[in-house]
Protein backbone atom coordinates (compact mmCIF):
# COMPACT_ATOMS: atom_id res chain seq x y z
CA UNK A 1 0.00 0.00 0.00
CA UNK A 2 1.10 3.22 -1.12
CA UNK A 3 0.32 6.65 0.84
CA UNK A 4 0.92 9.47 -1.12
CA UNK A 5 0.03 13.57 -0.25
CA UNK A 6 -2.34 15.50 -1.51
CA UNK A 7 -0.62 18.58 -2.65
CA UNK A 8 -3.18 19.62 -4.80
CA UNK A 9 -6.10 19.05 -2.37
CA UNK A 10 -4.35 20.52 0.27
CA UNK A 11 -3.63 24.59 -1.74
CA UNK A 12 -7.46 24.28 -2.79
CA UNK A 13 -8.23 23.57 1.24
CA UNK A 14 -5.70 26.42 1.96
CA UNK A 15 -6.92 29.30 -0.47
CA UNK A 16 -10.32 28.54 0.74
CA UNK A 17 -9.56 28.91 4.55
CA UNK A 18 -7.42 32.17 3.68
CA UNK A 19 -10.48 33.64 1.60
CA UNK A 20 -12.98 33.03 4.04
CA UNK A 21 -10.32 34.01 7.11
CA UNK A 22 -11.87 31.12 8.62
CA UNK A 23 -10.58 31.50 12.71
CA UNK A 24 -10.76 28.01 13.77
CA UNK A 25 -10.72 28.92 17.65
CA UNK A 26 -12.95 31.71 17.08
CA UNK A 27 -15.71 29.41 16.05
CA UNK A 28 -15.88 27.22 19.45
CA UNK A 29 -19.26 26.65 21.39
CA UNK A 30 -17.56 26.71 24.79
CA UNK A 31 -14.56 26.83 26.91
CA UNK A 32 -13.35 23.90 28.44
CA UNK A 33 -12.65 25.77 32.25
CA UNK A 34 -14.02 28.74 34.53
CA UNK A 35 -10.98 29.66 34.24
CA UNK A 36 -10.78 30.31 30.07
CA UNK A 37 -14.40 31.86 30.25
CA UNK A 38 -12.94 34.46 32.79
CA UNK A 39 -9.93 34.87 30.84
CA UNK A 40 -11.94 35.59 28.02
CA UNK A 41 -14.47 38.34 29.61
CA UNK A 42 -11.16 40.32 30.99
CA UNK A 43 -10.14 41.04 27.01
CA UNK A 44 -11.82 43.05 24.27
CA UNK A 45 -13.97 40.63 21.38
CA UNK A 46 -13.18 37.40 23.56
CA UNK A 47 -9.19 38.12 23.17
CA UNK A 48 -9.27 38.55 19.40
CA UNK A 49 -7.88 42.49 20.30
CA UNK A 50 -6.20 42.42 16.46
CA UNK A 51 -9.60 42.42 14.78
CA UNK A 52 -11.34 44.38 17.61
CA UNK A 53 -13.31 48.19 16.47
CA UNK A 54 -13.89 50.65 18.44
CA UNK A 55 -17.50 49.64 19.30
CA UNK A 56 -16.07 46.43 20.71
CA UNK A 57 -13.95 48.85 23.18
CA UNK A 58 -16.84 50.76 23.89
CA UNK A 59 -19.00 47.63 24.61
CA UNK A 60 -16.61 45.94 26.59
CA UNK A 61 -16.63 48.90 29.02
CA UNK A 62 -19.59 49.24 29.51
CA UNK A 63 -20.63 45.31 29.94
CA UNK A 64 -17.45 44.15 32.17
CA UNK A 65 -19.27 43.66 35.09
CA UNK A 66 -22.08 41.67 33.82
CA UNK A 67 -19.34 39.86 31.31
CA UNK A 68 -17.40 38.80 34.53
CA UNK A 69 -20.63 37.77 36.29
CA UNK A 70 -21.84 35.87 33.61
CA UNK A 71 -18.36 34.09 33.46
CA UNK A 72 -18.90 32.34 36.46
CA UNK A 73 -21.58 30.16 35.19
CA UNK A 74 -20.47 26.69 34.40
CA UNK A 75 -19.03 25.46 31.09
CA UNK A 76 -21.34 23.94 28.75
CA UNK A 77 -19.04 21.10 28.53
CA UNK A 78 -19.84 20.20 32.70
CA UNK A 79 -22.38 17.51 33.01
CA UNK A 80 -23.36 17.52 28.98
CA UNK A 81 -24.62 21.30 29.35
CA UNK A 82 -27.39 20.93 31.54
CA UNK A 83 -25.56 22.49 34.53
CA UNK A 84 -24.63 25.85 32.63
CA UNK A 85 -28.39 25.70 31.19
CA UNK A 86 -29.81 25.87 34.76
CA UNK A 87 -27.48 28.49 35.94
CA UNK A 88 -28.05 30.33 32.79
CA UNK A 89 -32.08 30.11 33.34
CA UNK A 90 -31.44 31.66 36.60
CA UNK A 91 -29.15 34.01 36.09
CA UNK A 92 -31.28 35.41 33.47
CA UNK A 93 -34.36 35.16 36.38
CA UNK A 94 -32.22 37.23 38.52
CA UNK A 95 -31.12 39.57 35.81
CA UNK A 96 -34.75 40.28 34.72
CA UNK A 97 -35.54 40.84 38.23
CA UNK A 98 -33.33 43.45 38.78
CA UNK A 99 -33.95 45.48 35.33
CA UNK A 100 -37.60 45.55 36.72
CA UNK A 101 -36.35 47.24 39.89
CA UNK A 102 -34.29 49.62 37.91
CA UNK A 103 -37.03 50.36 35.21
CA UNK A 104 -39.44 51.19 37.78
CA UNK A 105 -36.96 53.41 39.93
CA UNK A 106 -36.05 55.04 36.13
CA UNK A 107 -39.74 55.37 35.84
CA UNK A 108 -40.33 57.19 38.93
CA UNK A 109 -36.99 59.53 39.02
CA UNK A 110 -38.60 60.37 35.41
CA UNK A 111 -41.74 60.73 35.72
CA UNK A 112 -43.01 58.28 33.73
CA UNK A 113 -45.74 55.49 33.92
CA UNK A 114 -45.13 52.31 34.79
CA UNK A 115 -47.08 51.20 31.96
CA UNK A 116 -45.07 53.45 29.54
CA UNK A 117 -41.37 52.09 31.08
CA UNK A 118 -42.26 48.80 30.53
CA UNK A 119 -43.27 48.88 26.63
CA UNK A 120 -40.33 50.95 25.96
CA UNK A 121 -37.10 50.47 28.09
CA UNK A 122 -38.10 47.29 29.50
CA UNK A 123 -39.20 45.96 26.18
CA UNK A 124 -35.98 47.13 24.58
CA UNK A 125 -33.66 45.29 27.19
CA UNK A 126 -34.87 42.12 26.63
CA UNK A 127 -35.99 42.22 22.65
CA UNK A 128 -31.88 43.69 21.59
CA UNK A 129 -30.26 40.44 22.20
CA UNK A 130 -33.41 38.96 19.82
CA UNK A 131 -32.69 41.64 17.17
CA UNK A 132 -28.99 40.92 16.98
CA UNK A 133 -29.79 37.19 16.62
CA UNK A 134 -32.69 37.46 14.27
CA UNK A 135 -30.08 39.88 11.88
CA UNK A 136 -27.66 37.20 12.74
CA UNK A 137 -29.70 34.96 11.33
CA UNK A 138 -30.91 36.99 8.23
CA UNK A 139 -27.27 37.40 6.95
CA UNK A 140 -25.74 34.00 7.32
CA UNK A 141 -29.36 31.96 6.65
CA UNK A 142 -29.78 31.09 3.09
CA UNK A 143 -33.62 31.50 3.99
CA UNK A 144 -35.45 34.15 5.97
CA UNK A 145 -36.94 31.21 8.51
CA UNK A 146 -34.32 31.21 11.14
CA UNK A 147 -34.83 35.72 11.33
CA UNK A 148 -38.42 35.99 11.72
CA UNK A 149 -39.04 32.39 13.62
CA UNK A 150 -36.49 33.55 15.89
CA UNK A 151 -38.76 36.90 16.94
CA UNK A 152 -41.68 34.71 16.42
CA UNK A 153 -41.02 32.22 18.83
CA UNK A 154 -39.27 34.92 21.53
CA UNK A 155 -42.55 36.84 21.81
CA UNK A 156 -44.27 33.00 22.32
CA UNK A 157 -42.32 31.95 25.34
CA UNK A 158 -42.43 35.41 26.56
CA UNK A 159 -46.47 35.74 26.25
CA UNK A 160 -47.09 31.96 27.28
CA UNK A 161 -44.69 31.23 29.85
CA UNK A 162 -43.22 34.29 31.14
CA UNK A 163 -47.32 35.16 31.99
CA UNK A 164 -48.61 31.93 32.47
CA UNK A 165 -46.41 30.30 35.12
CA UNK A 166 -46.02 33.89 37.40
CA UNK A 167 -49.84 33.67 37.21
CA UNK A 168 -50.09 29.70 37.27
CA UNK A 169 -48.20 29.88 40.73
CA UNK A 170 -49.73 33.19 41.85
CA UNK A 171 -53.34 31.88 41.22
CA UNK A 172 -52.32 28.21 43.56
CA UNK A 173 -50.60 30.67 46.01
CA UNK A 174 -53.67 32.43 46.56
CA UNK A 175 -55.64 29.77 46.39
CA UNK A 176 -54.24 28.03 49.52
CA UNK A 177 -53.42 31.43 51.69
CA UNK A 178 -56.77 32.77 50.70
CA UNK A 179 -59.96 30.80 49.15
CA UNK A 180 -62.19 33.01 49.40
CA UNK A 181 -60.90 36.30 47.71
CA UNK A 182 -59.18 34.40 44.94
CA UNK A 183 -56.58 35.84 42.58
CA UNK A 184 -57.90 38.84 41.03
CA UNK A 185 -55.37 41.34 38.74
CA UNK A 186 -56.62 44.16 37.18
CA UNK A 187 -56.30 44.64 33.54
CA UNK A 188 -55.79 48.39 33.38
CA UNK A 189 -54.97 49.55 29.35
CA UNK A 190 -54.05 45.71 28.80
CA UNK A 191 -56.93 45.55 26.46
CA UNK A 192 -56.04 48.65 24.82
CA UNK A 193 -52.54 47.91 24.27
CA UNK A 194 -53.23 43.78 22.97
CA UNK A 195 -55.41 44.81 20.31
CA UNK A 196 -53.22 47.85 19.08
CA UNK A 197 -49.97 45.50 18.74
CA UNK A 198 -52.17 42.65 17.21
CA UNK A 199 -53.24 45.27 14.63
CA UNK A 200 -49.39 46.04 13.94
CA UNK A 201 -48.49 42.10 14.18
CA UNK A 202 -51.11 41.53 11.40
CA UNK A 203 -49.89 44.47 9.35
CA UNK A 204 -46.07 43.01 9.72
CA UNK A 205 -47.44 39.49 8.49
CA UNK A 206 -49.55 41.48 5.81
CA UNK A 207 -45.94 43.14 4.73
CA UNK A 208 -43.83 39.65 4.71
CA UNK A 209 -46.81 38.14 2.15
CA UNK A 210 -46.56 40.94 -0.31
CA UNK A 211 -43.06 40.91 -0.40
CA UNK A 212 -43.19 37.05 -1.27
CA UNK A 213 -44.76 37.15 -3.95
CA UNK A 214 -44.58 41.22 -5.35
CA UNK A 215 -41.70 41.19 -7.88
CA UNK A 216 -40.98 44.57 -6.68
CA UNK A 217 -39.70 43.66 -3.54
CA UNK A 218 -37.42 40.88 -5.26
CA UNK A 219 -40.09 37.69 -3.86
CA UNK A 220 -38.57 37.73 -0.68
CA UNK A 221 -39.11 37.83 2.75
CA UNK A 222 -35.83 39.59 3.31
CA UNK A 223 -33.40 41.13 0.93
CA UNK A 224 -34.41 42.36 -2.30
CA UNK A 225 -34.36 45.55 -4.06
CA UNK A 226 -32.56 48.22 -2.44
CA UNK A 227 -34.99 50.64 -1.75
CA UNK A 228 -37.93 48.54 -1.36
CA UNK A 229 -35.47 47.09 1.45
CA UNK A 230 -35.52 50.51 3.42
CA UNK A 231 -38.98 51.09 2.59
CA UNK A 232 -39.93 47.78 4.81
CA UNK A 233 -37.69 48.28 7.36
CA UNK A 234 -39.05 51.82 7.62
CA UNK A 235 -42.91 50.53 7.54
CA UNK A 236 -41.71 48.03 10.49
CA UNK A 237 -40.51 50.95 12.58
CA UNK A 238 -43.43 53.21 11.88
CA UNK A 239 -45.68 50.54 13.35
CA UNK A 240 -43.54 50.71 16.69
CA UNK A 241 -43.47 53.82 17.05
CA UNK A 242 -47.18 54.05 16.58
CA UNK A 243 -47.70 50.65 18.93
CA UNK A 244 -45.43 52.78 21.62
CA UNK A 245 -47.03 56.72 21.27
CA UNK A 246 -50.75 55.28 20.88
CA UNK A 247 -50.15 53.13 23.91
CA UNK A 248 -48.48 55.90 26.03
CA UNK A 249 -51.03 58.50 25.09
CA UNK A 250 -54.15 56.06 25.86
CA UNK A 251 -51.72 55.47 29.36
CA UNK A 252 -51.86 59.10 30.29
CA UNK A 253 -55.80 59.75 29.65
CA UNK A 254 -54.76 61.58 26.45
CA UNK A 255 -57.00 58.99 24.27
CA UNK A 256 -60.10 56.73 25.17
CA UNK A 257 -59.89 53.26 25.14
CA UNK A 258 -63.29 51.21 23.64
CA UNK A 259 -61.93 47.96 25.43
Amino acid sequence: MTITNDDEFNSVMNKLLLMTNANVDGMRVHNETWAQQIKDAMVVNGGDVENATTGDYVMHFLTFGFKLIFALIPPPSMLGGWLCFVVSLAMIGIIVILVSDLAGTFGCLVGLKDEVVAITFVALGTSLPDTFASKTAAVSEKYADNAIGNVTGSNSVNVFLGLGIPWLIASIYWAVVNPDKGFVVEAGSLGFSVTLYTICAILAVVLIFTRRFVPLFGNAELGGNKVMKYVSGGFLVLLWVLYVTLSSLQSYGKITSPF
